[in-house]
């Protein structure tokens, strides 16, 4: 599992099985250097690859950081799956993201759409480079005949997540900005209206879906996986205040941008091979995730 130690990466310890993980995080090899990836293998001698390795940001992390997010995040699906064809890793699982869809869609968001336009330009960098892991995953199935596929989750969270204002998602960096603004007198400032809709899937729920997709899952096309229900950014800070028990004041800085409107996906093809996954409700993985 690489990016291990993240937050889909950690939640792969909590799972029955009868596999045998390898938790490869940042600290242990460099997947944007190839003779680090190249090590990587040689030491770990994997089976199979769950590569969740990626630099990874919110809006903010997106835009100011769009020419190291889409080099970064191109230098690791490249080495990774370029390595782990010439060691002869019978499986690759490229972990890509709703961003990959293009910005003008029919929605819901559904598989075969994904290169029919450019992403949008809040996070163009990131997607492109995203849409690239399937790009070479489906070369190399069709030249050497290898089995990587890709699976596309939403708006993720859970524990483990990462709660830097700077770089995280919008869960944590809700939570930590709720949690400051409770403990520090501080108000808090969300960019946008809050009007934008999002879909949120809990870290533990993605990772039983993954490990269902190593098992039974050998398709080129990629599969869409997260947790369909819509909540707007606004009703998402008044649930986490909630939860917080935070009751001051909320800032919104219409100046500041939000994004798409609203990105809807479809889970069908996962509905169609997994008729009922287990996905968590959002108050409740809310709740374990400010826990």
């Amino acid at each position: 599992i690489t990016g291990g130690t993240g937050m889909v990466g950690s939640s792969f310890k909590l799972l029955e099985t009868k596999h045998k993980f390898i938790f490869v995080g940042s600290q242990d090899y460099d997947l944007t250097n190839r003779s680090q990836c190249v090590k990587m293998i040689l030491e770990t001698k994997p089976d199979a690859i769950v590569n969740l390795a990626a630099r990874v940001g919110g809006v903010k992390g997106n835009t100011d950081f769009v020419s190291d997010f889409y080099f970064e995040n191109t230098m690791i699906n490249t080495n990774v799956l370029r390595v782990a064809h010439e060691h002869n890793v019978e499986k690759v699982i490229s972990f890509l993201s709703t961003c990959v869809y293009p910005d003008q869609v029919s929605f819901p968001l559904t598989e075969e759409q994904i290169h029919n336009g450019p992403p949008h330009k809040s996070n163009f960098g990131y997607a492109y480079a995203k849409r690239m892991a399937h790009v070479y995953s489906s070369a190399l199935r069709q030249q050497f005949g290898r089995n990587y596929i890709c699976a596309i989750p939403n708006n993720l969270y859970g524990p483990c997540d990462n709660f830097d204002l700077e770089n995280g998602h919008v869960v944590p960096a809700i939570i930590r900005k709720i949690y400051e603004a409770k403990n520090n007198s501080k108000i808090p400032t969300f960019w946008g209206s809050g009007s934008p809709l999002r879909e949120f899937t809990y870290s533990e729920d993605i990772a039983e879906i993954l490990l269902f997709l190593l098992e039974e899952y050998d398709s080129a096309v990629p599969i869409n996986i997260g947790n369909t229900k819509e909540i707007s950014i606004r009703d998402l800070v008044n649930k986490i205040s909630n939860i917080l028990e935070y009751d001051g004041t909320i800032v919104w800085d219409s100046t500041k941008p939000e994004g798409q409107y609203r990105k809807p996906s479809s889970n069908q093809r996962l509905l169609d091979i997994l008729p009922d996954p287990k996905y968590t409700d959002l108050d409740s993985g809310l709740r374990k995730t400010c826990d």
